[in-house]
């Protein structure tokens, strides 16, 4: 089935004003809208709505869009999406990533992990992290660094989506680990995922905003940290990130732009954490810190 995306680019404002009349007005056409941040410095978003082609209810769009385009002018471009196998597509362009010991995969590359690496068999699907976004190796790589050190006695990956760097840290300390999300959704992958790399014995994954969980306080302080996020949650999550480590603990943050490096590294200084190290991949920085 073949699908037309109609999007329109705009301020954070008009973008979600737009989203949530998209969502109303083609809701009985159960056609998706998502947003998506364009550029966080220049405040521009990306509204997209999708409509299969042989369903139609795009023809209602301009009508649907004037009525807005008197509060805030906007134009929209539309793009025809072919009939694809998307995770067939998908699959096959994602190969093996390498970091430290670690090698992160799919089903289908099984063949090509060799007999010293730490492997760990995530498929693409709902929940971000299958390894090759520079944020996650920057933190497989750093978390190898880590451990080489000093094996902690139990870990918290905060906000862990496919459970990725919990697994890692499973595998590589054989430690108990809390992996937490506020998505649920990505929990319920984070726990197909756990199983399926046999670290349950290790690992437990729980709901959770922030810190604020019963599961998380129970089980602090935490001798490492793991947070691949986005830097403005992670300065506003600061405190509360040092009120849950241990004394001697490590903390790994990632999601972070070089851009963003001093700003993040300010508010944990603040907390008393200091820098130790920085990975570099592409565009994003991961940070070791400790008291």
């Amino acid at each position: 089935m073949t699908q037309t995306r109609y999007f329109t680019r705009a301020g954070r404002a008009v973008a979600h004003r737009v989203s949530s009349c998209w969502e109303l007005a083609f809701e009985d056409e159960g056609a998706p809208v998502a947003v998506a941040e364009i550029d966080e410095a220049g405040d521009l978003y990306e509204v997209s709505v999708y409509f299969d082609d042989e369903a139609g209810g795009a023809e209602r769009l301009p009508d649907v869009t004037a009525a807005l385009s008197e509060l805030e002018p906007m134009s929209i471009e539309v793009e025809h999406i072919p009939d694809t196998d998307w995770m067939k597509s998908v699959l096959e362009g994602l190969q093996p990533v390498r970091a430290g010991r670690f090698v992160v995969h799919g089903a289908h590359d099984r063949h090509r992990v060799r007999a010293n690496d730490l492997a760990i068999e995530i498929e693409a699907g709902q929940a971000f992290g299958t390894g090759h976004h520079g944020t996650t190796s920057g933190c497989l790589a750093m978390i190898d660094k880590i451990v080489r050190r000093r094996r902690p006695g139990h870990a918290l990956d905060l906000g862990t989506g496919s459970a990725v760097l919990a697994i890692a840290l499973a595998r590589l300390a054989r430690i108990p680990v809390l992996a937490t999300d506020i998505d649920p959704v990505a929990v319920a992958v984070a726990r197909e995922n756990i199983r399926a790399n046999h670290v349950a014995g290790f690992v437990e994954a729980a709901v959770a905003k922030g810190f604020e969980a019963r599961a998380i306080g129970d089980r602090a302080p935490y001798d490492l940290i793991v947070a691949n996020i986005l830097a403005r949650p992670l300065m506003e999550l600061a405190p509360k990130l040092a009120a849950h480590l241990a004394p001697s603990g490590d903390v790994v943050l990632s999601g972070i732009l070089e851009r963003q490096r001093r700003a993040v590294l300010s508010a944990y200084r603040l907390q008393g954490l200091y820098h130790r190290e920085t990975l570099h991949r592409d565009e994003w920085v991961t940070l070791h810190l400790s008291r």
